[in-house]
C-alpha cells in the first residue's frame, strides 16, 4: 500500500511540475508578444507622425535602434501606405476631425525656399510667421519645417 501511495505522489509531483513549467512558458510567450506588439505600435505611430513620406520611413537615430525584422516591418508598412495613398488618391495625413478654422498661423523653422501656396508661389524664409491655409501647411508641419502657433 505504501508503494502505491509513493508512486501516486511522484506522479502527482511530476504532473504539477510539468503544469507549472507549461504555464510559465505560456506567460513568457504572452509577455514577449505584448512587447513585440508595443514596438510595432510605436513604429506605426512614429510613421504616422512623420507622414510615411520619407525614405527611409523613420529617422536614422531611430532606425539604428530597430531589429532587422522591425526595419523590414517599417519599410513594408511604409510601402503599403504609399501604394494605398497613390491608388486611392487620398491624403491620409490630414486630420479626421475638421478644423475650426481653415487658416492657421505658423512659424517657419527652416529655409524652405519657393513653394506653392494654393494658386500662388511664395518664397519662405526661416523664422517667418505666416497666416496660411491649414492644407498648405500640414505637409511642412509633419516634416518639422514649420510649427503651428497657438494663441
Amino acid at each position: 500500500m505504501q508503494e502505491a501511495s509513493d508512486g501516486q505522489t511522484t506522479k502527482s509531483a511530476d504532473h504539477f511540475g510539468l503544469l507549472i513549467h507549461h504555464l510559465s512558458l505560456v506567460r513568457n510567450k504572452r509577455c514577449l508578444m505584448a512587447y513585440v506588439y508595443n514596438r510595432a505600435e510605436i513604429i506605426r505611430s512614429l510613421g504616422w507622425s512623420l507622414g510615411w513620406m520619407t525614405e527611409p520611413p523613420l529617422p536614422e537615430q531611430i532606425q539604428e535602434k530597430l531589429s532587422k525584422s522591425e526595419e523590414e516591418y517599417s519599410k513594408r508598412h511604409s510601402t503599403t501606405i504609399k501604394s494605398y495613398r497613390s491608388e486611392m488618391d487620398i491624403d491620409l495625413a490630414v486630420d479626421m476631425v475638421p478644423p475650426k478654422d481653415p487658416y492657421i498661423k505658423v512659424r517657419v523653422l527652416d529655409d524652405i525656399g519657393s513653394i506653392a501656396l494654393g494658386d500662388q508661389k511664395a518664397n519662405i524664409a526661416r523664422h517667418a510667421i505666416l497666416f496660411i491655409r491649414r492644407t498648405d501647411a500640414e505637409p511642412y508641419i509633419s516634416q518639422g519645417l514649420m510649427e503651428e502657433l497657438t494663441d
